[in-house]
């Protein structure tokens, strides 16, 4: 049985994102070739923001620390440590309202080439 401290993980890529120019840091934690579930632990320092992108097909979001805001279309979604959401099926960007680490889940069915 694999584990994972998402705790740990998060307090590493968090300081790997403030050390990063581009503010970020990821790390997949499961999924991949020929997975249907990917779930990838994603931090953001403060004020940086994961720039609008295409849905990845059905796909949640869990804050893990921080604060973030989601721009999907017209709807804006502000979520804090302990929050979950559904990801609309839009275009849409992720923005740290302070530094912010969150988990993304992703089902890949129906994705090409996933």
């Amino acid at each position: 049985m694999n584990t994972t401290s998402l705790t740990a993980l998060a307090d590493e890529h968090l300081a790997e994102a403030r050390r990063s120019s581009a503010g970020r840091s990821a790390h997949t934690l499961h999924g991949g070739q020929g997975r249907v579930l990917r779930q990838t632990l994603i931090a953001l320092a403060a004020q940086r923001r994961l720039g609008e992108h295409e849905s990845p097909g059905e796909a949640t979001l869990q804050v893990l620390r921080g604060r973030v805001r989601l721009h999907a279309g017209e709807e804006t979604w502000d979520g804090e440590a302990g929050d979950h959401v559904e990801i609309p099926p839009t275009r849409h960007d992720l923005e740290a309202l302070e530094d912010a680490a969150v988990l993304l889940t992703v089902g890949l069915h129906g994705v090409p080439g996933a």
